[in-house]
């Protein structure tokens, strides 16, 4: 399957998608760690992809969304940013709005 379709699927079919270096029990860097513990305190349910277990989707994936920098952080398919914007969010109580709506939507569906 091509690259872009796996990426296309992956944020279509999970509300909460967070691309990041490492895993959010193990993370690879910084930035990583710090979008992964806004989402956790945020009590997201999200679904993180490891950019450094699969080349493919770390070459793409800047293209995808015309975004240069991991860790990524996608909600409803749609491109929220990158740590600062996950922190910033986190501290405006933003974060848990978007969260609360994305697993909101997904028990009534």
């Amino acid at each position: 399957m091509d690259v872009m379709r796996r990426i296309q699927g992956l944020v279509g079919e999970h509300p909460i998608v967070l691309f990041m270096k490492g895993t959010p029990q193990f993370p690879m860097c910084g930035f990583s760690s710090r979008a992964a513990q806004c989402l956790k305190n945020a009590g997201a349910q999200f679904h993180a992809v490891d950019v450094l277990a699969d080349p493919e989707v770390r070459a793409a994936l800047p293209q995808f969304a015309n975004w240069k920098t991991f860790p990524q952080l996608y909600v409803h398919g749609e491109l929220i940013g990158g740590s600062d914007i996950v922190a910033d969010l986190e501290q405006s109580g933003e974060l848990r709005r978007m969260v609360e709506d994305a697993q909101s939507q997904v028990r009534a569906a």
